[in-house]
């Protein structure tokens, strides 16, 4: 995961959400954020493809590469899911304008 100090990362990730976020008035969010959900896997599909020489080394990187992903993923969901039980009442009541 991000390293606490790098407020890029925060920045980065903010920065992909609100353009997720110009796609709920047109859609919703469940389809907003499969959406997100492929853009990421194809991303990291080619960060994975980027590391290898050919198609057979990338292949016999996969798994690897799945189970890299599929934890990391894990680990920021759990997280982030945590942090919405904790603040749920800050996080999802209206704010006034």
């Amino acid at each position: 995961m991000a390293n606490e100090s790098d407020q890029h990362f925060y920045n980065r990730a903010d920065a992909i959400i609100e353009l997720a976020n110009t796609h709920i008035s047109d859609s919703s969010r469940g389809k907003a954020s499969a959406s997100l959900m492929y853009a990421n896997s194809r991303f990291a599909a080619w960060v994975s493809a980027c590391g290898c020489r050919n198609a057979e080394e990338l292949a016999a990187a996969k798994q690897q590469a799945v189970d890299y992903f599929v934890e990391e993923f894990r680990l920021m969901l759990e997280e982030n899911l945590t942090d919405y039980i904790e603040n749920f009442s800050l996080y999802m009541t209206p704010q006034d304008s």
